[in-house]
């Protein structure tokens, strides 16, 4: 939703302006606005979480973090000798999923609607997460992570780094770290794929 707009901080947040750069980004700006439109214009109870990535071990592995982390599983057990990515040095803000529910339950019990940024406040490149997910597994990412041009989008969205204090005022916190939650994902895949 905000693309390559970022505020003088480096933090996106509520107030940051939307300048999307895919047609999926465009589609969520849509779907933002209709909501705000209809709560003012019908008054209606209608809020937005406006989520950074979010993931967990469900996630599909044609999303770049089960793709690390089943490829970093699969080179492991000797399924598969390399891993092709698009841009490593694109950085997200991602947090697990179970933390983004618990957001999005609260924003549905105010008493006033609105729009609420749900995000880690913390960013990391797809680089740091295939040293620490491989690294995880006693492996050497440079040894096995390729780029592929084919993987490279048309407009690239480099930064992403959610503000998250309104919704943290609410009494909101991630419970999971970065960290914790790669951990999950390679056990997750481990379990499966030794089987």
């Amino acid at each position: 939703m905000f693309g390559s707009s970022v505020d003088e901080d480096g933090f996106q947040r509520e107030t940051t302006p939307m300048t999307p750069v895919s047609p999926y980004g465009c589609t969520k700006v849509f779907g933002y606005n209709i909501v705000r439109n209809y709560r003012n214009a019908y008054k209606l109870h209608a809020s937005n979480g406006i989520l950074f990535n979010h993931e967990s071990p469900r996630r599909g592995s044609n999303f770049v973090t089960n793709k690390v982390v089943k490829a970093a599983v699969s080179i492991k057990l000797g399924l598969e000798d390399k891993l092709e990515l698009g841009n490593v040095d694109a950085y997200r803000d991602w947090g697990h999923s179970k933390d983004y529910v618990r957001a999005m339950h609260l924003i549905l019990q105010q008493d006033k609607p609105g729009d609420w940024v749900v995000a880690t406040g913390e960013t990391r490149s797809v680089r740091d997460m295939c040293e620490y997910v491989f690294s995880s597994l006693g492996l050497d990412y440079k040894q096995y992570v390729v780029q592929n041009d084919k993987f490279l989008r048309p407009e690239e969205l480099p930064y992403l780094k959610g503000d998250s204090t309104r919704m943290r005022a609410l009494g909101w916190k991630p419970e999971y770290t970065f960290e914790g939650m790669m951990d999950e994902m390679v056990e997750h895949w481990t379990n499966i794929l030794s089987k």
